[in-house]
């Protein structure tokens, strides 16, 4: 690993159509990025502030060494998940301050963060992006949102509309606007090209939808069924109708809602009525989840797939493809949904459709829970990840109501596996919490909760004594014997954390037990992978047999993420046992899945320290320290900060301290403490870093590529500002690097410098 190597490039999507104009505006927002760090991109809904931040951000991707991160709000409900939300996006997982182990993951970085759809959840986005970038010298953030965060230091660009063409044909170029409706037309309808016969249609309707790039975008669909004369007709009717409000009203939201009420319009009645009910789904969804919570056929509709496939042909709804099973899952701008929204309040139908919603959720959680130790064990993990959104929308609408709550909490119980493994903790335990709360009776669903929520708050430290005594009580009310392990393992595995190895182990033999007599094969494993553990830092040899156990467990039924946690306890017992090569290559295996828990991660990682400091590879033990350290920082997990884990760490961390001497352990302990997951990754299968691309022959004057670029740029007889602007760099930055190209290539003028990259004469002797 270099001084500082780069971890990603970021998560920025690919364009799925093509971005027409905006170069101007494009233009004034890199250079706005230059000189603040913090830009906010203002305008109606529909105006194209978010393909412009996106197209920025891309152009100056190369400027930011540590990537461009994309965080999408539109979708988020409850506004204190905002920072959980930025922390997912980076791939952290959930901890009780998240704000606070954001700011301390960043600090060292040079990124710059898309902050999209900020209006709704704009406080609590003002107050992360001011703690963050105080933490973060190298962070620049790029807000778009409805109005402006206010947030000190804040540059505000407002997005207007595309630009329109004159009222009088001047035979100049088309407008913005016109190649927006052009290109868009042409993409539903080949062929379709502006020519003389149809160039003022298009202008006008245009200039009817006041440039709004949206409402062009609806408007442009219609050219697969109708021609430009008979869409411009339409839309006059209709914009006619719905425009003659108040003078007071604002003019392009109006035009932008008139444009959306006619697209609704030309809908039949079938997909009317899927458009308002799939606008319960913030986050999208498949072909299952419309079948089962809308009600699109009847007599004037087919098929719930003939509605959807209707639905995408008017560009209502987007297709993406790559989702849970291959489904394809189908999405609505937000604007869209908005409308949709407002549609299905009016109609009546919500509380229905929304009562659907939650048994849809509640029949995935339980299936989630069936199915969750067997084939398909990760792509439930990932199912769930893709309906995040759709999940914390039906948890808020059920905990909204105290008669709902009993569904909200037996949802989120189900899932206590997937808060765990995929960083969710923190919002899980809130969910958890407030259904408790709400649902006093005391019922299986609340002793389910009780399990869930006392599993996660023992595995960060949190308190759980008071859990952990109703769930007794309750276990024994019920008379339920899986409570009653559930009970037990709780407990043992909260002993065993605070070193209590011994009752610990005695207890988590009593939830064995317990698991099998229920027959519940997940359970069972957890508790044999728990045991194993125990039994290793009691030095009691029956924990391999518990570890093996685990493993052929995990193996029968294909479930590929309990066989890392599997092959994590066979191998610690196989180091104990003076193998540390058979070990190593059993963790290595596990490493090698790539399973996205952290925390899983981090055991393997910090098992090969044990390993390699077995063989005397101290260097290697820093470094694997470092990454396990980097790993458990990500996590949000507390239980590598838990005895006995810590002593062993701190063991092998004094001996190759010993052999290294302080500063060199320092040294590679901190460098690898830096890396990312994917660094992390390599190190510990001992690959080597991805081929950097060939470097370019140094040019004489010793310039780097920095200097470099910029004295390209000087050549071209650009000004400082321009250059900070092209580069996103300070304009103080800028200068010192063209003060170091005149005095590494010995010349006093900058006409000079273009003559030096010519190598034509004009360089002083």
């Amino acid at each position: 690993m270099g001084a500082r190597s780069r971890r990603s490039t970021g998560n920025l999507p690919a364009e799925l159509t093509s971005f027409v104009g905006r170069r101007q505006e494009a233009g004034d927002v890199k250079r706005l990025l230059s000189a603040a760090r913090l830009v906010t991109l203002t305008g109606a809904g529909g105006v194209g502030k978010t393909r412009l931040a996106l197209r920025v951000a891309a152009d100056v991707r190369r400027a930011f060494p540590d990537g461009v991160w994309l965080v999408e709000l539109a979708d988020l409900g409850d506004p204190r998940l905002v920072p959980n939300t930025v922390a997912t996006a980076f791939g952290l997982r959930g901890t009780s301050d998240q704000a606070a182990g954001l700011a301390e993951y960043l600090e060292d970085k040079q990124l710059l963060l898309v902050l999209d759809n900020c209006e709704h959840v704009a406080e609590e986005c003002a107050m992360l992006a001011a703690k963050l970038l105080a933490a973060s010298g190298g962070l620049r953030v790029l807000a778009t949102s409805r109005h402006t965060l206010h947030v000190e230091g804040e540059h505000i660009l407002h997005v207007e509309p595309l630009p329109l063409p004159p009222a009088e044909d001047t035979g100049a170029g088309p407008a913005e606007a016109v190649t927006l409706f052009t290109e868009r037309a042409a993409a539903v309808s080949p062929g379709f090209a502006l020519t003389p016969g149809n160039r003022a249609a298009v202008s006008r309707i245009c200039r009817r939808l006041e440039g709004i790039p949206l409402a062009i975008e609806l408007a442009a669909v219609r050219v697969r069924v109708l021609s430009v004369e008979q869409v411009l007709e339409r839309l006059d009717d209709r914009l006619g109708l719905l425009t003659s409000g108040p003078v007071a009203a604002r003019p392009r939201r109006r035009t932008l809602d008139a444009a959306i009420g006619w697209s609704f319009e030309l809908c039949t009645p079938a997909e009317q009525r899927l458009w308002a009910q799939a606008s319960v789904f913030p986050g999208g969804f498949d072909l299952d989840a419309a079948e089962h919570v809308c009600a699109p056929a009847g007599a004037d509709g087919g098929s719930t797939l003939d509605v959807l496939t209707g639905l995408v042909d008017k560009s209502v709804l987007s297709r993406r493809n790559g989702t849970f099973g291959r489904h394809a899952w189908y999405r609505m701008l937000e604007t869209v949904r908005e409308y949709g929204g407002a549609e299905l309040a009016e109609s009546g139908d919500e509380a229905g459709v929304r009562a659907r919603q939650a048994a849809y959720y509640a029949d995935l959680a339980r299936r989630y829970r069936a199915e969750g130790f067997g084939p398909r064990q990760t792509e439930w993990l990932g199912r769930f990840r893709r309906e995040q959104a759709n999940l914390r929308a039906v948890l808020e609408h059920c905990l909204a109501a105290p008669e709902r709550a009993g569904r909200a909490l037996d949802i989120a119980a189900s899932l206590w596996n997937f808060w765990y493994g995929g960083g969710l903790v923190p919002e899980g335990c809130g969910h958890l919490r407030r259904g408790l709360e709400l649902c006093g009776e005391r019922t299986l669903v609340r002793a389910r909760g009780l399990y869930a929520m006392a599993f996660l708050a023992i595995q960060t430290a949190a308190p759980h004594a008071d859990l952990l005594a109703e769930l007794a009580e309750l276990a024994g009310e019920l008379d339920d014997e899986r409570l009653r392990a559930g009970h037990a393992e709780c407990a043992g595995m909260a002993a065993f954390f605070a070193g209590d190895l011994t009752s610990g182990a005695g207890l988590l033999e009593r939830a064995l037990a317990g698991y099998r007599t229920a027959g519940d094969a997940l359970l069972v494993f957890d508790t044999l992978v728990l045991l194993a553990a125990a039994r290793f830092f009691l030095g009691d040899p029956r924990g391999a047999a518990a570890a093996e156990e685990a493993l052929a467990l995990a193996d029968r039924h294909e479930a590929r993420w309990s066989r890392g946690y599997a092959l994590w306890a066979v191998a610690i017992h196989r180091w104990r046992a003076g193998e540390p090569g058979a070990a190593a290559e059993l963790l290595r295996e596990a490493v090698a899945l790539r399973l996205p828990d952290r925390t899983l991660l981090a055991f393997l990682v910090e098992a090969l320290a044990w390993c390699r400091a077995a063989e005397g590879a101290h260097e290697r033990v820093a470094r694997l320290l470092g990454c396990a350290d980097a790993v458990w920082r990500l996590s949000g997990a507390r239980v590598g900060e838990m005895s006995p884990y810590q002593g062993v760490d701190e063991q092998c961390a004094a001996s190759a301290r010993k052999a290294l001497g302080p500063e060199a352990f320092d040294a590679a302990f901190s460098e690898a403490a830096g890396s990312g997951l994917d660094e992390v990754v390599r190190c510990a299968l001992g690959e080597r870093p991805p081929a950097a691309p060939p470097a370019e022959a140094a040019p004489p004057g010793g310039l780097t590529r920095r200097q470099r670029e910029i004295a390209e740029l000087v050549a071209r007889g650009m000004s400082n500002k321009e250059i900070a602007a092209a580069l996103v760099l300070s304009g103080r930055t800028v200068e010192g690097h063209v003060e170091n190209v005149l005095v590494k290539l010995g010349l006093t003028s900058r006409t000079q410098v273009a003559s030096w990259l010519a190598g034509r004469p004009g360089r002083p002797a």
